[in-house]
């Protein structure tokens, strides 16, 4: 296996110790050797002195359980281990390593338990290795996660015997440990690859240049007749001998804030398409916060995150690279969704404190159908006075469904009408923001990581910030 991937949780390491007052007990060999001394029965209806052979038979097999016992390893002779080899991601299979180290002269047949969560299986998986005496061993078992944030491990138990299976012993090694469950980094992964393949970040990173605009600092020239002259650099002309001007680019760092609803609206559980996982709508929405996040860090730019419910669950300050990326991934892991209703005015509030130049806002959320204009759209309306808004609302599926399908009945009719007016009410909605000068979108859960990222990708093409 290959070494430990970033974001992995750390390895853990413990000696076993023993489970119990008596951990230990017959094998199942011991019981088999019992099952068939009763044949002495048999002779013993003729001849009663073959019971003795009987008692005789049973004596040997305790003998045999006592001495398989003494050659039994100590539990302190054993040590147990967890290693992860990628970092658990969410609705992403994954493996965790198990280790055995035997330092005992006897080769041994474990059967082991890991106490792993819910969330990462139904029912906890039981494993059976074979350690030789002064050897490693080690196995795998898969997980799916289906639920973001920390979650924790507890112990391993193992019931171990030696190849003459006439006694076993019961032992548990403390790997407890807490795991952070994190958004689809493969995802992420992917979109940086698309992008690398079609050369688009290269792309940004050549942008137009255009001189006497902007103040990043480019390059020094021979003054020219119409350059201004607080352009030119004096120290530079002091050591030519002749006037020198400094050539400025407009800067080609902008910044990026992802602004993630938590609220009870994106609790909404969306089947996985092509699996039968569902997983709710703010799941989806911090994988598309994620892969933006990576995609805007390779193009240069800053990203900050604000993820709220009714108060700040986040709120991360705008920054580049890749420890700052981390930080991102480690916040977005801790975002939980809420029952009550999101406070959007502190969002906007917390974003228009921290960020007083004008930048690109990522709004993902949700709003109901009120007869009143919902507050998240009034509050993006305010934002987009300072800022490039681009407002993306996740719609469901099921009611897209049932807008365009056939009714059959009067039931399905009623259905379809009220469908139908919730979707032109959220079109109304979304076309008032568009007028305001928002980019406003509803879109599938499934396409809204790649819709988010192409639409940030068009607007730094078109230079509209």
């Amino acid at each position: 296996m290959n070494e430990p991937r970033p974001f992995a949780p750390p390895k853990i390491v413990a000696p076993f110790q023993s489970l119990g007052r008596l951990p230990f007990g017959f094998g199942p060999r011991f019981f088999v050797v019992l099952l068939l001394g009763l044949i002495w029965i048999v002779p013993a209806w003729w001849s009663p002195r073959m019971i003795g052979l009987l008692f005789l038979w049973d004596a040997l097999a305790l003998v045999a359980f006592v001495f398989d016992a003494v050659r039994l390893p100590r539990p302190h002779e054993l040590e147990a281990s967890r290693l992860w080899e990628h970092a658990p991601s969410l609705a992403t299979p994954s493996e965790i390593e198990l280790a055995i180290e035997n330092s005992a002269n006897v080769t041994i047949r474990c059967a082991l338990i890991d106490q792993t969560p819910v969330s990462f299986r139904i029912s906890p998986p039981v494993l059976e290795m074979l350690v030789p005496a002064r050897a490693r061993q080690k196995t795998t078992y898969p997980i799916l996660p289906r639920q973001r944030g920390d979650v924790r491990l507890g112990r391993l138990f193992a019931r171990y015997q030696t190849a003459l299976g006439f006694a076993q012993r019961w032992a548990a090694a403390e790997l407890s440990q807490v795991a952070r469950v994190l958004p689809d980094l493969e995802q992420a992964r992917q979109h940086a690859l698309y992008l690398i393949r079609t050369k688009q970040v290269e792309m940004e990173k050549r942008r137009r240049r255009q001189r006497g605009h902007g103040r990043e600092f480019q390059s020094l020239r021979d003054y020219r007749q119409g350059d201004d002259l607080r352009d030119v650099c004096w120290t530079a002309t002091a050591r030519r001998h002749h006037l020198t001007t400094r050539v400025f680019e407009i800067e080609r760092s902008q910044v990026v804030w992802i602004v993630l609803d938590a609220g009870r609206l994106l609790r909404a559980q969306v089947q996985q398409q092509g699996t039968e996982l569902r997983l709710s709508k703010l799941d989806y929405a911090v994988n598309a916060a994620l892969s933006l996040a990576q995609v805007a860090t390779q193009c240069g730019d800053k990203v900050g995150l604000i993820a709220y419910g009714r108060s700040i669950q986040q709120s991360i300050p705008a920054a580049r690279g890749a420890v700052h990326l981390r930080t991102i991934v480690d916040g977005l892991a801790q975002v939980r969704g809420e029952a009550s209703e999101a406070d959007h005015s502190g969002a906007a509030r917390a974003l228009l404190t921290e960020q007083h130049r004008r930048s690109l806002v990522v709004w993902i959320t949700d709003f109901a159908e009120t007869p009143t204009v919902p507050e998240v759209i009034e509050y993006a309306m305010q934002i987009t006075r300072r800022h490039l808004v681009v407002f993306s609302a996740m719609n469901q599926p099921d009611l897209t469904h049932l807008a365009q399908s056939v009714p059959q009945n009067f039931k399905d009719m009623y259905r379809h009408a009220a469908a139908l007016e919730i979707s032109h009410r959220r079109d109304l909605l979304l076309r008032g923001l568009r007028q305001h000068g928002v980019f406003a979108f509803e879109l599938v859960p499934g396409l809204l990581a790649s819709s988010l990222v192409n639409q940030y990708l068009d607007i730094k093409e078109r230079n509209l910030l």
